[in-house]
């Protein structure tokens, strides 16, 4: 059964134990990275935007992975069927990297070569702004400068263990329906994103997990009925049964829902990322058919780390249901639905 976490407070006892676990709607878990009781080379701590509208897609992530750092940056176009991601790795960080210990304020920056991100979370905003000037090849760069307002409004928390392992956990924040505004630069063109038709979504994660895992996540923001919608949903990591992230969002307020059900498509026996893909949850509140547009394709291999991504952006039409019973009618609202495999 499902616990929504009530107290404040840290997120692990002084033991290395989660103090609790469950779901809240809003980061009352204070993380120390002293009290974890893992190798340095197994905590893993990241910060990821994504930025969208009809039109484009922005998606930058800065982490901390123990073994590994990771910058990443993806740009996806969809009136040209394109998309470019570049990831640039460093060995060892083992923390020095310095992720902020709250989703709530603090500065994320990644510096390297021929690159620099920075996220700065401060008043209300969260400022999201950088280059890579080799994105494209030699000489092809692309800048951002991006301004996320960030209303008062409930977002998805969870904390969760994972089984058989007492010093496995994940703390993990995702914020949907931050309204945009700002621009890309690439190839020659720019990019607007404008606050009235495109939206930020946050994912700030902290855990120890295990070496190889698999994950489905699905998130959405848009407009229905002239207020805003935002969907968060996810399946196969950590215990779930303590909680899911499985939450609907709409005019600020969050509706809980429990397990919610997808997966790739299947064609001649094979995963096929561009069919058709439903989404159902067990409870009967939601109902979906999710249409693709672009399958973002990611490959990982380094020595013995490596990632399978496959990121697929599209459009959402069906039913959604709110915890006090509003129905809500859901036409083409843009997302994704994402299956990653690591080894990390």
């Amino acid at each position: 059964m499902q616990q929504r976490m009530l107290a404040q407070g840290p997120l692990h006892r002084t033991d290395g134990i989660l103090s609790e676990a469950g779901y809240a709607l809003t980061p009352i878990k204070e993380y120390d990275r002293g009290r974890v009781k893992a190798p340095r080379h197994r905590i893993k701590e990241w910060d990821y935007y994504l930025v969208m509208n009809e039109r484009s897609a922005l998606a930058i992530t800065i982490s901390d992975n123990g073994y590994m750092g990771l910058d990443s940056l993806s740009f996806i176009d969809f009136e040209a069927s394109a998309q470019r991601t570049v990831s640039r790795m460093n060995w060892l960080p083992l923390g020095k990297r310095g992720l902020p210990a709250t989703s709530l304020s603090g500065v994320t920056r990644a510096v390297g070569n021929n690159y620099e991100f920075t996220f700065r979370v401060e008043g209300g905003q969260r400022q999201l702004y950088g280059h890579m000037y080799d994105f494209g090849g030699e000489k092809q760069p692309l800048l951002f400068d991006i301004v996320l307002q960030e209303p008062r409004q409930d977002s998805m928390v969870i904390v969760i263990p994972f089984d058989k392992k007492p010093h496995h956990f994940y703390y993990n924040r995702k914020i949907n329906c931050l309204p945009a505004d700002g621009r890309v630069i690439y190839q020659d063109r720019e990019y607007l994103f404008s606050p009235a038709a495109s939206f930020g979504t946050l994912d700030w994660g902290r855990g120890v997990w295990p070496y190889a895992d698999t994950w489905y996540w699905g998130s959405a923001s848009g407009i229905i009925a002239g207020r805003a919608f935002g969907m968060n949903i996810g399946h196969g990591f950590g215990d779930t049964s303590r909680a899911t992230e499985n939450m609907l969002f709409y005019r600020g307020t969050a509706s809980k829902l429990a397990q919610v059900h997808f997966e790739v498509p299947q064609e001649n026996g094979r995963e096929n990322y561009l069919l058709p893909w439903q989404v159902r949850d067990d409870a009967g509140r939601l109902s979906l058919t999710f249409t693709p547009i672009l399958d973002r394709a990611a490959e990982i291999n380094a020595l013995i780390l490596g990632s399978s991504q496959h990121q697929v952006f599209g459009q959402f039409s069906g039913q959604a249901v709110l915890d006090d019973g509003t129905r809500l009618e859901v036409r083409d609202v843009m997302g994704f639905l994402e299956k990653v495999k690591n080894r990390w």
